[in-house]
């Protein structure tokens, strides 16, 4: 069975949840973001987030749950955009083969729409 590594905005934990819930029937489920409390955050932050990108070295694909947020359609915050470009990096420079998807098109308000659009044109990223 493939590993999985989901990402994206751990505000969404319902929507998360519900994916990582039926991607359990399909894969292995490495890792995914989880709520942390405020009161723990700098000392348990370090090492989720250290942890989480070991996941990716790990995993045969990375999902970015980019749901809408914020009225804005597919949204990726700057979280959510590094770890996408660290698999693909992973994939360009240390001949990974992560599989490398978003769940849907981010709108044009998307700051790295752009960046989304040529690494979907150049197979690097492709749509769930």
């Amino acid at each position: 069975m493939k590993k999985i590594v989901v990402s994206g905005s751990a505000s969404l934990q319902t929507e998360l949840k519900d994916l990582v819930e039926n991607l359990k029937n399909k894969y292995i489920v490495l890792d995914y973001p989880k709520a942390i409390s405020i009161e723990n955050f700098e000392n348990v932050y370090p090492n989720i987030h250290k942890k989480f990108y070991q996941n990716i070295c790990e995993a045969d694909i990375l999902l970015l749950a980019n749901y809408d947020k914020k009225g804005i359609k597919g949204y990726i915050g700057p979280a959510g955009f590094a770890e996408l470009s660290f698999a693909v990096t992973q994939n360009l420079n240390y001949n990974k083969n992560i599989e490398v998807y978003i769940l849907q098109m981010p709108s044009k308000n998307v700051q790295c729409y752009e960046e989304i659009s040529l690494w979907l044109s150049l197979g690097w990223v492709k749509l769930w």
